[in-house]
């Protein structure tokens, strides 16, 4: 039996749903009829648009592309300025008011609050500075993850600039292939540093060498089959398969074509990329992928994952973690990673920062795989200018250990799939422990992932502690809950988190955290990083030091955020509100 999701895109999906949302936008929000709108609901998020929760009936979420994370000069200005004038809600946020920007962990944007009567004019905004929806959601191809600083990073190995323009442009516009089975991820790796996380991607390029008829070549490796949702994670696998820079383009098209023609479409559970490596194996895979292509596929090349750090949980003297701070490009200049902790700035913020890419660097903006916003093209005489600016206090390059590590999905602010709220408890939650827990000197980094649900945007899986959101009682009543998992990180040996403890009261999680962390501090071997001093300890002996307690820690949400219409208001839910925020009538 076709299920009905398929069926709904059998009928329209890709470039025709535009036009419907024109059209759905011109005659208001309450046209979309009430049984149909699960159905257009599906379409729309393949422009981007997404519905939000219960409670928040009328409001849309958007989400942006940028391959590779890159913002040209004036795109991160227009969509401040779209965040200041249309992303604006019925409610504040207790921590970033009201029109943010938030950064994601596939180097993209999303905004909240927005009006479907408003999509079009915001369209044509973006659209004129070459920022587009397209493609952003639903069962497509998503944005393509990268290296955020290629083209500039004076270690780049291979280079993939052209490569992920050429993708983005012949792969991912092509509206034959708009209708996926299930969401589908591509990373192409160009760095030593492994930062666009091949081994949780759907296909994956690594950078790679070969002799190919005597002669060393520089290319990528190819792995498929990685992901992190539902408690079923996967490390991307190897095919064996060597492609050099020339070919890498359609031997990845090929992979998609594949999984396009001969993935699931019934079991909407099990039809995820990893799932279909896991049916068809490697090297059923590698061999349908050699009738696909006109040219020879070699097999695997000597791969640097070896030298893979970021997000590796390795020390700091191996190398990057991540791009914040201040680091040479190839040409001479420099690039200054600003941090972001929860990946939310204020449309102020993001207006400020386009300005300050623009006076002190080439007015382009690079955003990472762990919310964070780059500035590039820096001249060397001008850094401790830009390092003075105001914005960079708020958002350091040199962020305290805690602050650096941290990542938050969206959570119940917004999310209907998420159990918990997350960016305000986590930024309440490393105010906290900054103030009570010491980490050694020589620890530059904690990373603490929080994802509101299993799905795991926020990829607590990878994290060295993980937090995924649950819910407990606790004296009687129903609480916000996490579970809490370490050890995870990407890398040459990517591991994912074990469970330590399950469904955590979310104001014992900071607790928690601080007995853990205080017996690494005390019992960690000289040098030793908290990844290494997971799995040197045992699990049982972790499970005994990852011990709850209440503190004087305060959630900003312990009761009924997933119930509220939204997590910081006790009023009554406005929605569904026409674009002036006057309330739309259920009346004929």
């Amino acid at each position: 039996m076709v299920h009905k999701k398929e069926k709904w895109k059998g009928e329209m999906y890709g470039d025709a749903v535009r036009k419907k949302i024109v059209e759905f936008a011109e005659s208001g929000w309450e046209t979309i009829p009430e049984d149909e709108r699960d159905a257009w609901f599906t379409r729309f998020k393949f422009w981007g648009v997404f519905h939000q929760r219960t409670g928040q009936e009328s409001y849309f979420m958007m989400r942006l592309t940028n391959c590779g994370g890159i913002l040209e000069p004036g795109q991160l200005r227009a969509i401040g300025d779209v965040a200041r004038e249309y992303a604006t809600g019925p409610a504040d946020n207790p921590e970033f008011g009201n029109g943010f920007v938030d950064f994601t962990t596939r180097q993209s944007i999303q905004l909240h609050w927005i009006n479907l009567e408003d999509v079009p004019d915001i369209w044509e905004k973006l659209e004129s500075v070459g920022v587009s929806t397209r493609s952003a959601g639903g069962d497509t191809m998503r944005n393509i993850s990268g290296c955020p600083v290629a083209g500039k990073d004076e270690h780049e190995f291979v280079e993939t600039r052209a490569l992920l323009d050429r993708i983005q442009s012949q792969l991912r516009d092509d509206d034959v292939l708009c209708n996926m089975p299930r969401k589908f991820n591509i990373s192409v790796t160009g760095c030593r540093e492994g930062c666009a996380q091949d081994s949780i991607n759907d296909v994956a390029l690594e950078p790679a060498r070969k002799l190919v008829d005597g002669t060393p070549v520089k290319g990528f490796n190819m792995r498929a089959g990685g992901g992190l949702g539902g408690r079923e994670p996967r490390r991307a696998r190897s095919l064996d398969v060597f492609v050099t820079p020339d070919d890498a383009y359609e031997t990845i098209r090929a992979f998609v074509e594949l999984y396009h023609e001969e993935g699931n479409r019934q079991n909407r559970r099990k039809n995820r990329g990893r799932f279909f490596v896991d049916d068809w194996g490697t090297d059923d895979i590698r061999e349908a992928l050699t009738e696909r292509v006109d040219f020879p596929l070699l097999h695997a090349g000597t791969d640097l994952r070896d030298r893979y750090t970021y997000n590796a949980g390795k020390p700091d003297e191996r190398g990057k973690h991540d791009h914040v701070g201040i680091h040479e490009q190839a040409d001479g200049d420099y690039y200054v990673g600003l941090n972001v902790p929860v990946g939310r700035v204020t449309a102020d913020e993001a207006v400020n920062l386009a300005d300050l890419a623009d006076e002190y660097g080439s007015g382009e903006i690079r955003l990472t795989r762990r919310q964070n916003p780059i500035i590039v093209d820096v001249d060397e005489d001008r850094l401790d200018e830009l390092l003075a600016e105001p914005l960079l206090e708020t958002h350091a390059p040199e962020p305290t250990p805690f602050t650096r590590g941290a990542m938050a999905c969206t959570g119940t602010e917004f999310c209907s799939l998420a159990l918990t709220e997350t960016k305000v408890r986590m930024t309440a939650m490393l105010r906290w422990l900054r103030a009570n827990v010491d980490l050694p000197d020589d620890v530059s980094r904690l990373k603490i992932h929080f994802s509101g649900c299993t799905a795991d945007c926020g990829q607590a899986m990878t994290a060295d502690i993980g937090l995924q959101g649950m819910r407990a009682r606790k004296d009687g009543e129903m609480v916000e809950a996490m579970d809490v998992g370490v050890g995870g990180g990407i890398g040459d040996e990517p591991a994912f988190i074990e469970w330590v403890r399950q469904r955590v009261p979310a104001d014992e999680v900071p607790g928690l955290v601080k007995n853990l962390v205080e017996a690494f501090a005390a019992l960690r071997e000289e040098g030793q990083t908290f990844r290494e001093w997971v799995d040197a300890t045992g699990h049982e002996s972790i499970i005994e030091l990852a011990t709850p307690e209440e503190t004087d820690y305060e959630d900003p949400c312990l009761h009924d955020a997933k119930q509220s219409w939204y997590p910081f208001s006790n009023e009554d839910s406005p929605a569904p509100t026409a674009p002036d925020g006057t309330p739309i009538t259920s009346d004929d």
